[in-house]
């Protein structure tokens, strides 16, 4: 007889929940019982528009019959084998298909677990290329404020949201951190914001500090998402490029999130025609079905590494997951919808509609910034004076019961919904949106 999956167990107390107010949320839980397409299931039956595509990245929507059954199917025939000194074939045909889908410089695909495991190896692949190239002194690393890199040590190193970095330590030493691109003045921009891209010049003042000789790699978001939305200004990551090649240091894009068409592109690199020197990702690349990430890397650097006897290994660092035989299936599972559904250029075209409907929120109560890009956008409330984030915490609260799934950070709503997202969806989102937003102390 089938276990019923969907039953809420009568103890909450052993599972010690990630990002959340545990003791808030085991008092009234809100349990997720299923998944079709643009919706949730709640365990009292409701039916929750998912606004968010899960946590940024179930962009193929949920319950897909392509990826649901590769999956299965892989499961039956090989469902792990070790990626130290072994192989199996859907690793390589994954790792072609992203080779051959990534912008030209990218020839080589590292695969991880999440967008976590993503950042650190990134990280890790700038320190040891640096040496191999014999520049040993650059191991000073180069985030930006309000960033996030996820959570691994390298990741809230780099970062910058305070509260994910300063119960942990003193974290890596020899890292820096660029300024934010969220200017007042560019309040209610509509894609990429018209002033800031002077910020990037801050890194000559960390060059000029430190020497550009100590310094490995500069780290950023193009776009920075989990923070709350913030969007790259004209010009800034086109000089943050060139800075960045004048001194030698490489340039890390975290696309754990803009990856695999939220901006209405492949990469984010893509969308804004800037090439960086690693690429990580995560989320998307499987639909957020099966937990994996990739970092994709020039040829420059990888043939760097190969180097000295062949029979060994070159770089000391993998998972024991990585290319996993079922993820991988679900990748390619997960690419061939993008494909053929052409999902990339229906979020690329869905784009203009979801600005006007996001910007239709401007003047409700509490809203004192609205942004967007692709299928993305953020909307920025007042806090209340002495009570940060309780605010957006209450439209998250009020949303859910409205029948919306939303995410919030600080006092920012955060929406991205997954790219298969209807007009009539667009609407329905967003009137349930106003409605809260009116009914908000």
């Amino acid at each position: 007889m089938a276990l019923d999956r969907t039953t809420i167990p009568n103890d909450l107390s052993a599972f010690w929940m990630p990002f959340t107010a545990n003791r808030n949320f085991k008092k009234d839980p809100r349990m997720i019982v299923g998944a079709k397409d643009m919706h949730y299931e709640t365990s009292d039956g409701r039916q929750v528009l998912d606004g968010t595509a899960g946590l940024w990245c179930c962009n193929a929507g949920h319950g897909r019959p392509k990826i649901v059954e590769a999956i299965q199917g892989q499961a039956a025939q090989l469902d792990y084998a070790p990626a130290f000194q072994l192989g199996h074939p859907l690793a390589f045909e994954l790792a072609n298909r992203l080779r051959d889908m990534a912008p030209d410089p990218f020839e080589h695909v590292f695969f991880t677990n999440s967008g976590s495991e993503s950042v650190d190896t990134a990280l890790k692949i700038a320190l040891a290329y640096q040496r191999a190239k014999g520049e040993g002194s650059r191991t000073r690393l180069i985030g930006r404020e309000r960033g996030y890199h996820g959570v691994g040590f390298g990741g809230i190193s780099v970062g910058g949201i305070v509260n994910n970095r300063k119960f942990f330590g003193t974290l890596l030493n020899g890292v820096d951190h660029l300024p934010h691109t969220h200017l007042p003045e560019n309040a209610f921009s509509r894609g990429q914001p018209e002033h800031g891209a002077y910020l990037a010049d801050d890194l000559e003042r960390i060059v000029a500090l430190h020497g550009a000789d100590t310094i490995a790699a500069v780290i950023v978001e193009p776009m920075a998402g989990s923070t709350g939305v913030l969007l790259p200004p004209k010009g800034y990551l086109e000089k943050l490029r060139e800075i960045c090649t004048r001194h030698g240091i490489l340039l890390i894009f975290d696309e754990v999130i803009t990856a695999f068409g939220r901006l209405g592109s492949a990469f984010a690199a893509d969308h804004f025609g800037v090439m960086p020197d690693l690429i990580t990702t995560a989320k998307g690349l499987t639909s957020g079905v099966i937990p994996m990430g990739a970092v994709l890397a020039t040829a420059e650097i990888h043939d760097a590494f190969m180097t000295g006897p062949e029979h060994m290994i070159e770089l000391f660092h993998g998972y024991t997951y990585s290319g996993n035989p079922i993820a991988s299936a679900a990748a390619i599972a997960t690419l061939d919808t993008y494909r053929e559904e052409n999902l990339f250029q229906r979020a690329a075209d869905m784009a203009p509609y979801w600005e006007e409907a996001l910007h239709s929120l401007r003047g409700l109560p509490h809203v004192i910034d609205i942004r967007n890009m692709g299928l993305i956008g953020a909307i920025e409330l007042e806090p209340i004076a002495g009570e940060p984030t309780k605010r957006a915490y209450q439209a998250f609260l009020n949303a859910y019961d409205k029948g919306l799934l939303i995410r919030t950070t600080a006092d920012i709503i955060a929406l991205s919904p997954p790219l298969i997202i209807t007009k009539d969806e667009i609407d329905t989102l967003f009137s349930i949106l106003a409605d809260v937003l009116k009914s908000l102390d």
